[in-house]
This record gives structure tokens, sequence and C-alpha cells, in this order.
């Protein structure tokens, strides 16, 4: 496929929607724009100065010149666009978590199985430099296998946050656990593999809402060690924190760019004798690539190339956790 013009449709254009469109690599053309708010895909058109406005979702989905959905909507209208999507034999790129209920994502995996069209997930936190590199460095098994592993993501909070739709159940599906904490869950996944709950602690600590804004986790992964997470709406500053201990290193990764801070990832090495370890850092001041390595990674997977990105098996297996945390409050 990536030998011709890819025809691309969005739905949802809003922040990550824009920021998707804006990321399609050059063989790959804005056919149609549909959302809820016109103006915002007016906005987004008229912006790129490519494609035109959908009057009307099924005229996006419907459209022969689209080969690609990307869904960029609330979390509560994720599953249902896919399911469609997919339905009229439209490849898919759904934000995560990809749907609010694990059935909504068996059906979808059905529906995509059945019409043969790809269907990827967007955890593109995987597609990070950082995060591409850690990767890297446990798959060759040099430094051994895993000790533990922390995590911390969160960010500052706002005026008004209570009233946005993050803050209610039945758009949102969750809080903090299923926004930013998926994330985290994704990467622990990445890195090694199946993971189980073995604890969790969700708390509302500050905003007047009807959904967690801190969420604690105590992960097994089936490959051995511990993951320790941690994601905040009241961090108060925007905070990426990612440390994994090895046999015989540590890998610390801060940031991903933006308000979150400069990304830099440091290889801590043990010596024969231990005592203080050699050190290698490395820093990315470049703008955050991963929305248009995302996209590549879904072509890639379409021609049948190797694929690196989240599948809905991956999307489901975090979902099921999430549901875990939530029944057990």
């Amino acid at each position: 496929m990536n030998d011709r013009e890819i025809g691309v449709g969005v739905v949802g254009c809003g922040l990550i929607g824009t920021k998707r469109m804006r990321s399609l690599p050059q063989h790959c053309r804005l056919v149609a724009a549909y959302d809820v708010s016109r103006s915002a895909a007016e906005r987004l058109v008229t912006d790129l100065r490519a494609g035109r406005v959908s009057p009307t979702l099924d005229d996006c989905l419907a459209d022969p010149k689209i080969d690609l959905i990307v869904i960029s909507t609330r979390h509560s209208s994720l599953g249902e666009i896919a399911i469609q999507a997919a339905t009229h034999s439209k490849h898919v790129l759904v934000e995560k978590p990809g749907a609010i209920t694990i059935s909504q994502l068996r059906k979808l995996e059905s529906v995509a199985k059945s019409t043969g069209v790809v269907v990827k997930v967007g955890y593109n936190h995987r597609f990070h430099p950082s995060i591409r590199m850690a990767k890297e460095i446990i798959d060759s098994s040099k430094h051994g296998d895993l000790l533990w592993l922390r995590a911390r993501y969160g960010h500052g909070g706002r005026l008004g946050y209570e009233s946005e739709w993050r803050a209610r159940v039945e758009e949102s599906g969750g809080g903090e656990l299923l926004d930013q904490g998926s994330h985290l869950i994704d990467l622990c996944r990445f890195f090694f593999g199946e993971v189980t709950l073995e604890h969790s602690y969700l708390t509302t600590s500050f905003w007047n809402i009807g959904v967690e804004d801190n969420a604690f986790l105590q992960l097994t992964p089936s490959s051995g060690g511990v993951a320790w997470m941690h994601a905040s709406w009241t961090d108060w500053k925007n905070t990426f924190s990612l440390e994994i201990n090895l046999r015989s290193a540590k890998i610390d990764i801060c940031g991903l760019g933006g308000s979150y801070g400069t990304e830099s990832l440091t290889l801590y090495t043990m010596r024969p004798e231990l005592g203080p370890p050699d050190s290698e850092n490395w820093t990315w001041k470049t703008p955050d690539d991963s929305w248009s390595l995302e996209i590549n990674d879904v072509l890639s997977s379409i021609s049948g190339a190797h694929s690196v990105g989240a599948e809905i098996g991956d999307a489901i297996a975090i979902l099921e956790l999430i549901e875990r945390a939530y029944s057990s409050r």
C-alpha cells in the first residue's frame, strides 16, 4: 500500500486528531474530516488546506477514496465508530484505550478479522525515542532480567478540570487510570510481556469528580520482577518518569518533550566490583515524532511488513486489567 497514495479520513478534529493529521507522511492525503462540531472539522480542513468536511459520520466512513480512518474522539465514542469503520472495510487507527468496554473491543476484533482490515490502537508512547532505545537495551538481554520497574506519569491540572469530559465517567469510561495510567500499563507490557494485577489503590484526592484523580498499581510481569506505577491528575507539574532496574543496569527515562521536559535516557551500568556505576546519557530536543512514526507503523502493518504498534489484543489486555482495578475499589 505504501507504493500509492493513501486516502485518510479523520473522525474527531480536536487536539489529537489535528496532531495526527499534521503527522501524515507525504504519500498520505486527507480526504475527509468529520466532527460533531462542524466548525472543528472546518478549521482542520482549512488549516491543512486538504480534504473536505463530511456532513455525517457515515459519509466519511463510506467514502471510497478513504483507505484508513483515524479516530480521535472522546472515549465513549471510540469503540462504536471503530466497529463501523471496520464494517466499511476501512483500516483503523483508533485512539487509546480503543473503547470503554471489553465487549466493544472483542466485537471490533471480530469485525476486523471478518473484513480483513488492520486495526491499531494509539498507544503512541511506544514510538518515543527513549522508549525505543529502552526496548532495544532490554531485548538485547545484555543486562539480565527485570528486578523492578517504577513509573510516574502526571499532569498539573487546570481551572475547570472537574467540568471537562474526562471527569464524566459516561464519556470517559474512567479516570486517570484509564487516561494516563493505560499508557504506563502498555509500556510495561511492551517491555516485559503479559502482566497481572497484584494491588491497586484508586483515590479522588482533589477534584470534585466521580472518577479517580490518582491511581497506584502494583503489577507482576510474567517474565518476573515487579512494577510500581502512579498516574496522577494532581502532580501540579507535568511529569513523566520511568525507571527500569535490570540485573546489571538501570535505565532512567525522564520527560516526553514539550511541557513534560526534555526527553532523556540515562543508562547506568554496574561494574563487576559494584560501587558507582558507569553512565551514558542521551537527550532528544527535537519535536515529538511519535505521531508520525505511529502512522508509518500502521501503514507498514497494512502492507504486511513488521509492526510494533499496539493491536486490539493489547487494548483488551490493558482494559481487562483496568476493569479489575475498578472492580476491586
